[in-house]
């Protein structure tokens, strides 16, 4: 809850016709870019006139990247403030109580998690809030005749090791790189996907605070190449991107909201726990919502709203899978964990809710739910299956729990990995429950 002396201090600044509020009539929003350029407004517009009844007015605030939104007029006004100006700058926002909510495209870093540990557990549910599911759309010029790149292809790329089209097939042009700015969670998702520990970015890269003017700019540069989150893809070429040797996806529906596609990335709305103003936690309720979830699918995001499609199975997708889910059709949700084989993490434990809802929305009964366990790469096939089969169990049990019985459920090993084996990352993408429901 912010102070009145330090919301004047945020106020002040943005012009002398805006109101001082108390906290139960404003809400202050910092962080993300990819959140605070449309995301953040158009939900918080949403909320405020359903709050409300009545419509929403916006102005620019006295900075780039920084907006006002209010609904009603006088002393029944409510009013928001958005600055969006990287995922960082929310963190301290939220530290030094200028801020209600931090806007995150990536999760909160140990260190930050350790700065607010006396006040708040940012990794408890009550304060870690997924959004949206969001992918990196790696862009190219419309032109350009690429269809797909590797993850290592890509470090290269942005490392200046690969400097020319020609060397993967295109045009001979030397390689122009686009990449965020070092405020944005974008960028830091980018690098801690993509360059890891092997590379570092090229000297001579053009950064960049906007999503859509890099978008912007790579599409009309054929020698360019850059990221941004999938609202911003505008006019340039987005490619299919691989792990390993698992298969090259582009980012659709299905594979950001079940986050099989190698750069998907959560968005989040960070809180002090419990310590929020009445009018902080019924905006986080209504984000949550189908009807906050429905705006951010309006808004270029993938909402986490479950939806049944049929996928596209590639050519090494064993007889026995198709076999297996031929009388079925594939949610956009799965589960995965957040400690050791079992434990669900914060986003699954929502998703348990959401799943109850879809069924129930449906007229579906859980006996209409096939759930399948995976696993990454283990010493032998047999531990792979039984960890595997637990994951599924794991979902079963909290189904249960929450009243919902769900009688099919299998493990399928280590087969049909989405990811590179091995390692932290490859355990947290491959180790999943998928969810299937019946024609």
């Amino acid at each position: 809850m912010l102070s009145a002396a330090r919301k004047m201090g945020a106020l002040c600044l943005l012009c002398l016709s805006w109101p001082l509020l108390a906290s139960e009539t404003h809400i202050e929003i910092h962080g993300s870019n990819t959140i605070g350029a449309d995301l953040a407004p158009a939900l918080v517009a949403g909320f405020l006139q359903k709050r409300t009844g009545q419509g929403t007015e916006r102005q620019p605030g006295a900075e780039d990247n920084v907006l006002l939104i209010q609904a009603g007029q006088d002393d029944n006004a409510l009013t928001a403030r958005v600055a969006a100006h990287g995922s960082s700058t929310g963190f301290h926002a939220l530290l030094d109580d200028t801020a209600d909510i931090w806007a995150a495209s990536r999760p909160a870093k140990p260190t930050e998690i350790d700065a607010l540990a006396g006040e708040a557990d940012l990794t408890a549910l009550a304060s870690e809030h997924i959004i949206a599911i969001d992918g990196l759309a790696i862009l190219i010029h419309p032109d350009n005749p690429l269809t797909s790149l590797t993850l290592d292809q890509l470090g290269q790329i942005f490392a200046g090791d690969i400097n020319n089209w020609a060397q993967l097939g295109g045009a001979d042009l030397p390689i122009q790189r686009y990449a965020r700015d070092s405020q944005s969670g974008t960028w830091d998702t980018f690098r801690n996907l993509v360059l890891g520990d092997r590379y570092q970015l090229a000297a001579g890269t053009r950064r960049y605070e906007s999503n859509d003017q890099l978008s912007d700019d790579v599409s009309q540069n054929p020698a360019a190449i850059g990221f941004a989150g999938l609202a911003s893809i505008r006019d340039s070429k987005e490619v299919a991107v691989a792990d390993g040797d698992a298969p090259a996806l582009k980012p659709d529906r299905l594979t950001v909201a079940s986050e099989d596609y190698p750069l998907t990335r959560r968005l989040f709305l960070y809180t002090r726990e419990d310590n929020n103003s009445n009018l902080v936690n019924e905006f986080i309720a209504f984000v949550l919502s189908e009807q906050g979830q429905q705006i951010v699918d309006d808004n270029g995001g993938i909402s986490q709203t479950p939806m049944a499609m049929d996928p596209e199975f590639d050519d090494n997708t064993p007889a026995s899978f198709k076999s297996l889910t031929q009388n079925y059709r594939r949610l956009t949700v799965n589960f995965r964990f957040s400690e050791g084989h079992t434990r669900l993490d914060n986003k699954a434990q929502r998703d348990l809710t959401r799943v109850i809802d879809y069924l129930e929305r449906e007229n579906r009964q859980g006996s209409d739910l096939l759930l399948i366990g995976f696993a990454d790469q283990q010493t032998s096939e047999l531990r792979a299956q039984m960890i595997s089969e637990l994951r599924a169990l794991s979902v079963v049990r909290a189904l249960r729990e929450k009243g919902t019985e769900v009688d099919a459920y299998t493990g399928y090993g280590h087969f049909m990995l989405v990811g590179r084996s091995g390692g932290r990352a490859g355990q947290q993408r491959n180790g999943r429950v998928e969810v299937w429901v019946k024609h």
